[in-house]
């Protein structure tokens, strides 16, 4: 009795010893490797045109458009899933996404929670309006009289608070910009791409206009901290810049001033 106790013990020992081992060689795997085996590469946005945004069933833009290439070349699938921007680092970590490709400016917060690719297109925050009280809106004091629309955690955010804006937090830019269409707020703080492709004459927006610029910035793309794959995408991006293939991207979303040389 004693003799079958001591083996089932042994035995048990064995398994645990085996199963701890299993969770350790996972643990221990890169982030590389981590979305290679499981054959996909998920992708963090927002709603955000020229960058990510929905033509029928698809995602396209620069953004998306970059990250499809860049799965390609890890030899993955490449999904993408919206996400709330405030909990864009949570995300990360919990590993419901791979990454955070939306336009995102790199901040010193963002440095501090991601492991950042380099920085790939210029952009700055500025404040759109109505067309009939553009005028009035010449400078970052002149806007303080407004009632502002702002993507919670963004950009905009900051520098809303930074000028001491009074404002909304919503969930994306896009719907900042519905805000001040539909009259329920007075401005809101947006990207520059955004609202280059987004209000103006010839856009869904035309009765809108963008004046005063508040901030000026870089995109980057951010990883979990620590992860490989933010040197693989940094080795991608000069490598499709060198081929030309990054800029025939960037013209087709019309980003194609904004891109950093790599």
């Amino acid at each position: 009795m004693k003799k079958t106790l001591l083996t089932f013990l042994v035995v048990a020992v064995a398994v645990c010893a085996v199963f701890a081992g299993g969770k350790k060689e996972t643990a221990e795997l890169s982030d590389k490797d981590y979305v290679c085996q499981k054959g996909k590469l998920i992708v963090g946005i927002t709603d955000f045109e020229p960058m990510d945004y929905k033509s029928g069933n698809d995602w396209v833009g620069f953004d998306a458009d970059m990250a499809k290439a860049f799965a390609k070349e890890l030899g993955v699938e490449c999904e993408f899933i919206e996400i709330n921007w405030d909990s864009k680092e949570m995300e990360l970590d919990n590993k419901t996404i791979d990454c955070v490709w939306n336009g995102m400016t790199l901040t010193d917060g963002v440095k501090a929670a991601m492991e950042t690719s380099n920085a790939y297109c210029n952009n700055a925050q500025i404040i759109v309006v109505k067309k009939d009280i553009a005028s009035s809106v010449k400078s970052a004091a002149d806007a303080k009289k407004l009632a502002f629309a702002v993507e919670g955690g963004s950009s905009g955010m900051e520098a809303a608070q930074e000028n001491g804006y009074s404002f909304i937090e919503l969930e994306t830019q896009a719907a900042a910009v519905m805000e001040v269409a539909a009259g329920t707020s007075q401005a809101c703080i947006i990207d520059s791409l955004m609202a280059a492709a987004m209000v103006g004459p010839g856009t869904s927006y035309p009765n809108l206009t963008y004046t005063v610029g508040l901030t000026e910035e870089q995109y980057g793309v951010g990883f979990r901290k620590g992860s490989n794959l933010a040197a693989e995408l940094n080795a991608f991006f000069k490598k499709s810049y060198a081929d030309g293939s990054m800029m025939e991207i960037a013209k087709k979303y019309g980003t194609q001033a904004s891109v950093i040389a790599q």
